[in-house]
Formats: C-alpha cells, sequence, structure tokens
C-alpha cells in the first residue's frame, strides 16, 4: 500500500496531535467525583497500599501499564534519528498496544545515548509500570540495557527489535521445516546482518532445535570468523572457524537464509545453488534482501517470507510483543523469560495450522489462507492470537515460577481475553454459548450468496447451527467448493424442485385464498427462497430463519408475516437493535418497522424489547424518549409516549421502566437525580424505547456513523416463530452474530410452547 508524504503528515497533525491520549476510567464530573478521584477519597488506597505494596495492581492502573522506552539511535529503517523523531513511532507502538491486546502504554524517550543513564532511568521506573517494553535502541548497547535491567527489575522487559522477530520468524521457521520435510536440528542456516534481532533470532532458533555449528553469520564485513578482531561478545557467539568467500558462495546448498540487513543484496544467482525446498526470511523494510517475485522465479520450491504486508507470510511484530506482554501481565511476572517465548512461538506456529476464520478473510477482502508455503505464520488482524499467545506465554510464566498471581480457571480467562476485544462480542457470546447448547436448524434464503455461506460454516463448525440453504443446489455447491469448503456439508434446497413444493403451496393457498391469492399466484410465491423458507418454519422444517442480506426489510417481513404470523397476545412486529458505544451496552427500539406506533403499539414493543434483553441475560432498564421530560410539552406524541408508558406500568409492573424523558435526561444520571427524583427509573437505563421510526432510525445510524457505535440487528420481536432480518450487506461476522441470535430465539420460543 502507497502511502503519501502528506497523508502521513496529515493523519498525525489533523485535529489532536499525535495518536494518543489519556482518558480516565472513571467519573470525573462532580466535586464529589473529584474528591475520590483526588484528595481527600484518594488517601484510602494509598494507606492500603503502604501496608500491602501487592495492592498496587488492585488499586492503580500499574497492572495494564508499558512503558515503551527508547533514545531513538535505531528508529524502523531510519537509524540515529534522535529521541524526538523517534517519538511518532513510540506512540504508534503504543496504539498497537491498546489495539491488538487492550493494554494502556506511556512512550518515554530519553535524551541520552549512554547505556548506564537509560539503565537506571528505567530502573527508577519501576513502582509505575507493570511492564517495560524497550524499542529502537542501537546495539550493542541494548544488549546490555536488557541484560541490566532484566537481572535487577522485578516487571517483565522486553526488547522488542531482539526478540520480536525472533519470535514471529521462530514460529514460521517451525512450520517451513515441516513444510519442506527437513528437521530443525539438520539444516544450514546463513544469516546476513548482525545486529540485535539477528543474533536473538539465532538464540532462539538453536533452542527451538538448530545447531549452532550449523549457522553463518554476516555483517557488512563480510562472514564472522574467529580471526576477525573486530567483534564484539555478542558477535563472538557466531563466529564460525574460518570461511574464505562472500555472500554468494555462502549461499551454496543452504537451507535457510535469515536477512535482517539492507534491501536488495541478495541476487537470483544465489537463490537458484541453495538446497532442495529452500527457506527465505527476507526481512529488511521496506526493501527485502531480494523482490519476492525474483526469488519464486527462479526457486518454485521455494518458502518465502518478508517484514512486508503486500507479500505473503509477513513476519509482523505485532504478532508478538501485545500478547506476551498480555499474559505476563495478567500473571504479574516478574520477568519475561526463553520459555515464556518458546510458549509464544510454539502457539503462533499451531494457529497457522488451524483453518482461518470468516472474520480473518473479511479483514483481508475475502482472501482465503491455508496452511502451506503462502500460508505458514497467523495474520496480524487474526483475533484468535490473543487467545492463543496470551494464555500460552501466562501458563509458561506460572510454570517456570515467575509469576506472581495463578490463573485457575483457563476457560475463564479466555472469555476474559476475548472481552477485551470488544463489549460487542461480549453481548454477542451470551447468545453464542446459548446457541452451542442447543444448536438449531438456520434456513439462509440467501445461500448462493458468499458472505452466507462463509457464516454457515462458521456457525457449522462452531456448533451453533445447522444451515440450510436456499437456491440453485448445483451453483451452491459449486460456490462451496470454490470457497475451499466440502459440499457435503450443508443441506441445500432448490425451492422450484423441492418434494415439499406441493405441500408448501396448498397450506399457502388455504391461509391466503380469502386473501386475493390465486392457487398458481401461491405456487409462484413457494418457488421463492423467502417464502418457501418460511413455510419450511411454518410446518417445524426448520427452527429459524435468516434473510435481509440482499434485500430490503419489507421482503423479508411480509412473507414472515403471511406465513408465520404474529405471536399469541402480539398485535405488532418491531425491531430491536444492539449498539454498543464504548463500554454501554443498549438497545434500541423500534427502529426498523413500526412507522407511527400507536401508545398501545408503543407499549407493547417495550415489553417485547425488555423480555428480548432478558435473553442476553441483562437487566432490562427502559426510558420511553420523547422531546418533552414528564409533561413538560403538551403534544400528542409527547402525551403517546406517557400514557404508552403506564400501561406498560399496569402491565408489567416487574418492569423498571418511566417517561416520557428526553434522551439526556435518561442517560446522564446527574439530571435525573437534581431534576426529577421522583422518577421510578434508577440507574442509567439500557433500553431506548423511540416515539416513531424517524426518531430511532436516525438515532442508530447516527451512533454507527458519527459515534462510532458497533451496531447489531436488527432482531424481530413479536414472530410467532424464530424470524430474523440481516442488514443490507451484512458482513460475514454479522451474519454469524445473527445466527447465533435467531438459535438461542428458536429455543426460547419452543421451550415457552412446551410450557403452555
Amino acid at each position: 500500500m502507497k502511502i503519501r508524504k502528506e497523508e502521513a503528515l496529515d493523519y498525525h497533525s489533523m485535529g489532536r496531535k499525535g495518536k494518543v491520549e489519556v482518558v480516565a476510567t472513571k467519573p470525573c464530573l462532580t466535586s464529589r467525583d473529584l474528591s475520590l478521584a483526588y484528595t481527600p477519597g484518594v488517601a484510602e488506597p494509598c494507606r492500603e497500599i503502604a501496608k500491602n505494596e501487592e495492592d498496587v495492581y488492585k488499586y492503580t492502573a500499574k497492572g495494564n501499564l508499558v512503558a515503551v522506552v527508547s533514545n531513538g539511535t535505531a528508529v524502523l529503517g531510519l537509524g540515529d534519528i534522535g529521541p524526538s523523531a523517534g517519538k511518532p513511532v513510540m506512540e504508534g507502538k503504543g496504539v498497537l498496544f491498546k489495539r491488538f491486546a487492550d493494554i494502556d502504554v506511556f512512550d518515554i524517550e530519553l535524551k541520552t545515548k549512554d547505556a548506564k543513564e537509560v539503565i537506571k532511568t528505567v530502573q527508577y521506573l519501576e513502582p509505575t509500570f507493570g511492564g517495560i517494553n524497550l524499542e529502537d535502541i542501537k546495539a550493542p548497547e541494548c544488549f546490555e540495557i536488557e541484560e541490566t535491567l532484566k537481572k535487577t527489575m522485578n516487571i517483565p522487559v522486553f526488547h522488542d527489535d531482539q526478540h520480536g522477530t525472533a519470535i514471529i520468524s521462530c514460529a514460521a521457521l517451525i512450520n517451513a521445516m515441516e513444510i519442506a520435510g527437513k528437521k530443525l536440528s539438520e539444516v544450514k542456516i546463513l544469516v546476513n546482518g548482525a545486529g540485535a534481532a539477528a543474533i536473538s533470532c539465532c538464540k532462539l532458533y538453536i533452542m527451538a532445535g538448530a545447531k549452532k555449528e550449523n549457522i553463518m553469520m554476516f555483517d557488512s564485513k563480510g562472514c564472522l570468523t574467529k580471526d576477525r578482531k573486530d567483534l564484539n561478545k555478542y558477535k563472538e557467539l557466531f563466529a564460525c572457524d574460518h570461511f574464505e568467500g562472500g555472500l554468494l558462495e555462502a549461499f551454496n546448498n543452504v537451507d535457510v537464509f535469515l536477512g535482517l540487513s539492507v534491501g536488495n543484496v541478495v541476487t537470483k544467482e544465489m537463490v537458484s545453488v541453495m538446497a532442495p525446498n529452500p527457506v527465505i526470511f527476507a526481512m529488511a523494510n521496506p526493501d527485502p534482501e531480494i523482490d519476492y517475485e525474483d526469488a519464486t522465479s527462479v526457486r518454485p520450491d521455494l518458502i518465502m517470507a518478508t517484514g512486508r504486508s503486500d507479500y505473503p507470510n509477513q513476519v509482523n511484530n505485532v504478532l508478538g510483543f501485545p500478547f506476551i506482554f498480555r499474559g505476563a501481565l495478567d500473571v504479574r511476572a516478574t520477568a519475561i523469560n526463553e520459555e515464556m517465548k518458546m510458549a509464544a512461538v510454539r502457539a503462533l506456529a499451531g494457529l497457522a495450522k488451524e483453518k482461518v476464520t470468516a472474520m480473518v478473510k473479511s479483514a483481508y477482502g475475502g482472501q482465503d489462507f491455508e496452511f502451506g508455503r503462502e500460508y505458514i505464520i497467523p495474520k496480524p488482524f487474526d483475533p484468535r492470537v490473543l487467545w492463543k499467545v496470551a494464555p500460552a506465554v501466562a501458563r509458561a510464566a506460572i510454570e517456570t515460577g515467575v509469576a506472581r498471581h495463578i490463573i485457575e480457571d483457563w476457560n475463564a480467562y479466555e472469555e476474559e481475553l476475548k472481552e477485551r476485544l470488544g463489549l460487542s462480542k461480549e453481548v454477542i457470546r451470551v447468545m453464542i454459548h446459548k446457541a452451542q447448547k442447543n444448536p438449531k436448524s438456520v434456513v439462509y434464503t440467501e445461500g448462493e450468496n458468499e458472505k452466507i455461506i462463509h457464516a454457515a460454516f462458521s456457525a457449522l463448525s462452531e456448533n451453533i447451527a445447522h444451515p440450510i440453504l436456499l437456491g440453485d443446489v448445483e451453483k451452491i455447491k459449486a460456490t462451496v467448493r470454490s470457497l475451499g469448503y466440502d459440499d457435503k456439508l450443508f443441506k441445500v434446497i432448490d425451492p422450484k424442485k423441492s418434494a415439499d413444493l406441493d405441500k408448501y403451496t396448498e397450506e399457502f393457498y388455504k391461509m391466503r385464498q380469502r386473501k386475493g391469492v390465486t392457487l398458481n399466484e401461491s405456487k409462484a410465491l413457494m418457488e421463492k427462497p423467502i417464502y418457501f423458507g418460511s413455510m419450511m418454519i411454518h410446518f417445524g422444517d426448520a427452527d429459524s430463519l435468516l434473510s435481509g442480506q440482499t434485500s430490503h426489510y419489507p421482503e423479508t417481513i411480509r412473507p414472515a408475516l403471511q406465513c408465520i404470523g404474529v405471536k399469541e397476545g402480539f398485535k405488532v412486529v418491531s425491531g430491536l437493535y444492539i449498539v454498543v458505544a464504548k463500554n454501554n451496552v443498549y438497545f434500541f427500539a423500534d427502529a426498523s418497522v413500526n412507522i407511527d406506533p400507536t401508545a398501545e403499539q408503543l407499549a407493547e414493543i417495550a415489553i417485547s424489547a425488555a423480555d428480548t434483553v432478558k435473553e442476553f441475560d441483562i437487566d432490562p432498564k427502559i426510558a420511553m424518549l420523547s422531546f418533552s421530560n414528564f409533561g413538560s410539552s403538551k403534544y400528542p406524541e409527547c402525551e403517546k409516549v406517557r400514557i404508552a408508558t403506564e400501561m406498560v406500568k399496569k402491565l408489567r409492573p416487574d418492569l423498571c421502566i418511566d417517561g416520557e424523558m428526553q434522551a439526556d435526561t435518561a442517560l446522564v444520571p446527574q439530571i435525573m437525580a437534581k431534576e426529577f427524583p421522583f422518577s421510578s427509573l434508577k440507574g442509567m437505563p439500557n433500553v431506548l424505547i423511540f416515539p416513531n421510526l424517524s426518531a430511532g432510525n436516525i438515532a442508530y445510524k447516527l451512533m454507527a456513523r458519527i459515534g462510532q457505535a458497533t451496531v447489531i440487528g436488527p432482531i424481530l420481536m413479536g414472530m410467532k416463530k424464530s424470524i430474523h432480518v440481516m442488514q443490507i450487506g451484512a458482513e460475514v461476522e454479522d451474519i454469524i452474530n445473527m445466527t447465533a441470535i435467531a438459535v438461542a430465539d428458536a429455543h426460547h420460543k419452543q421451550q415457552s410452547e412446551l410450557k403452555k
């Protein structure tokens, strides 16, 4: 991806300068809040920590705070540009920590090149941070700095330039050896570059099984040999007895080439003389030691990785440091030791062999990945890295005795890690867990759609649902095969050729013959997947139906109402959206079906929403919204909301509800407490009922676009059986989420019927 200079500068300079900010995690709006945050309230945790220093992890952010420390002497590919010029990189590092592992970072740039001064400064930081990430410090000083800090500090210290590349490339190397059919202990490894990363890589490769005597290392002056007098003690570790010749001669019959040097120093001729099934890790940035196309053109049996995202097998440090620190922080480790690093290696190598999820494919434009020559390490945007690597690192810390906190429930820990990826996933996971306990058959009316097929596979493989795809059988199966799935996995039905077509036609005709529908029209409608699928639900031939990925709401709702109808005791069908804004979850109704509901319909919508929210294991608190606060404006619409509120209170006294009220009254507790202390709505509401479709529809779309909220839905409420609508163009993850909701809803409805 080509980035223009102006784009990069604008990105960093527009609006709030830089890329990071500090955000308070507790309310700080009133004098009482200030008294709790600072004096006098802050004295209480101070006293507790003074009595027991470990309580600093209980009462402060230390346990989730990492310092990214640099003196700017070896920045990216820019070299010694100084601490100020290196600051954008360190801020970027903080962004990656937060994005991939929910770790907070302060970047600290030091104005010194003296290793001893860096060491002393970092040592002074120990009370503040849960871990130290050393960054962009040149060799050989970086070795001395890290070694000393690891010996003298009781929090993890990790120089990512050394170990990050080592961990990721080692995982890739283990898998490359498996694909090449070679043993790591037997292969010859040629290394060009003898800096911090190269030396750390080789140390880790030896720990993984490589033999030191099989490694030959070059620096800018040539091969490291024992007769050279200019080698520091770190380079001397990899000096061989004697070698005459240059890089070309060293390539002869070598199995693995590791490049951590400069671009374009490797030629096609060098690659051509390597051993069979050679491995090249050309990791110079932005230009690798040899261009990917050049290398593969002379050796089709080549397994190659680079540091670039536009070629297969990117060795990207973001696959390592966020998750390694996450695991280390979560057990309050005193260090990141070799066993923890190797645990990360094994976890990454293992994940690359697992089938890639639809979520990952979606993040990479629908591209599929399968373990092989062009996929030996996971992708950076694979969310599974978090809950594969962090627990592996945490376990290793516990097993090697450097953990001060012991994790007992690993399943709960994995769920906690998943929660760090976003609260929306936590809300949906409730439904996923319910669905997995009682998976049901789900009809997808747009079965020929690739996104539907991807979602159906995920739902099947994760035991969420038993998919049924409607459409042209041969076309669907061909698409399934082209996407890399077994076409026998799914039940596929063509409505036009189904043995049930006549049965469904006759039943629909009986239901609609006095409403202007002829027998021929019934058959024509039944040949349409949405009508056929709805009749499958009517007859109990399937449990739930999902539609709308390529069609509008009415095209799904109308057939469903005609074939299935409204639940007993209800008069309206309505829609509910889940809206996740930062750390809060709200449910918006009705934002998709009823244009201008009456007071009676509005009351029914509120009750339906409350009961649906309970299915998410959330206690509903309902705010009936208007532009009036408890009679402050005398208009018919406000009166409608007031009447609806009173109806709900009479019909369902068990529900926490009040209104009519303005949105800020509902969502700012201070307004409610000060101006309307009489309200029966206590605490922050999570169910917002809008007076009409315009208000609800506008609100959820503004939240999604301007408020940067995650919006899931709509969930159809009030149907006799489980029918649900997707948004047009819904992504695979959204379809999977809606599938889980549909299955859980189907189970709930079936259980309710059994109780009658």
